[in-house]
């Protein structure tokens, strides 16, 4: 396995692209790679960890690329920009990675036309603002990218921040990270995604907790329904049990575990799989090593 940490930007264009850092305190987003040996393409899976946008939280990355890249994926953990970098940074930082993936598909023996894009919390905020508003004006601006290029494949949603509604108070604390401060009426309408589900959304595997008492989980419900109004594949898994924030539902992951829970992993494989055109049952289990 190849592991590697490089840099998002120039220098010059993290000036250019500084979202409310003029000073350049912030630090340059990164992306991790870890990249299966081999020569065949593969499809590929780009990890947005959560964290309300103030940090991104270890525990949703490279234990899920790991798992990606156990069932046969190459795996990339965005570490992008979060507070004080305001939107649209973090999604500028996205649309950056996915271009990158494409500009080194061969090199790095990716299938430009099977990249996911994979998120918790407000990572899954982050990774639905791309698979849903991949065209949106401001995620344009980067030069010489081809209309399309930082549309995903496919979207991974783990109870994913969506909307500011709902008694939980993860969805306002997100928002007012992304905006810096009070978000205005326009800037919840620009944050809220829901509304903006079109036949154009990438297609979506979500997956929630009812017992979240940090990020609605009705939320995700009305998503999966936007996103089948829409004509868009989609498959939501509601589990029962367990807080949120829960990453792999594991007891490493956790202090508790929750194995009903848990397999929502295996289940977001399978479904990657007959997405991409893999046999959903596949066996393969490439020699996969945790990097520490």
């Amino acid at each position: 396995m190849q592991v590697q940490t490089i840099p998002l930007w120039q220098e010059e264009e993290l000036r250019e692209f500084a979202c409310s850092d003029p000073a350049g305190t912030i630090k340059q987003p990164t992306l991790t790679t870890y990249l299966l040996d081999g020569v065949r393409p593969r499809g590929a899976v780009v990890i947005c960890p959560g964290g309300g946008y103030s940090y991104a939280t270890p525990r949703e990355g490279e234990p899920i690329a790991m798992q990606f890249a156990a069932a046969g994926f190459h795996a990339f953990v965005l570490h992008y920009r979060c507070a004080p970098a305001v939107y649209p940074a973090p999604q500028l930082d996205l649309t950056r990675a996915l271009c990158l993936l494409r500009d080194r598909a061969e090199e790095w023996q990716i299938d430009p036309e099977k990249i996911a894009v994979c998120g918790f919390s407000a990572g899954g905020h982050l990774a639905a603002s791309l698979g849903i508003c991949w065209n949106a004006p401001e995620l344009q601006q980067i030069a010489g990218m081809a209309p399309g290029k930082n549309r995903p494949n496919a979207m991974i949603l783990g109870y994913p921040v969506l909307s500011e509604e709902g008694p939980q108070p993860g969805g306002k604390f997100t928002f007012q990270r992304l905006a810096g401060g009070e978000p205005t009426q326009e800037q919840i309408r620009q944050f809220s995604l829901i509304p903006q589900v079109s036949e154009l959304a990438a297609p979506a595997f979500l997956w929630h907790t009812q017992s979240d008492e940090t990020v609605s989980p009705q939320e995700t419900l009305r998503l999966a329904i936007a996103l089948h109004a829409s004509h868009v594949p989609v498959e939501l898994h509601w589990f029962p049990d367990g807080p949120h924030g829960l990453s792999l539902a594991t007891s490493e992951m956790n202090c508790e575990g929750n194995p009903h829970t848990a397999r929502w992993m295996e289940l977001c494989v399978e479904w990657l799989r007959a997405r991409f055109g893999v046999d959903p049952f596949h066996t393969e289990q490439p020699n996969v090593i945790t990097v520490r």
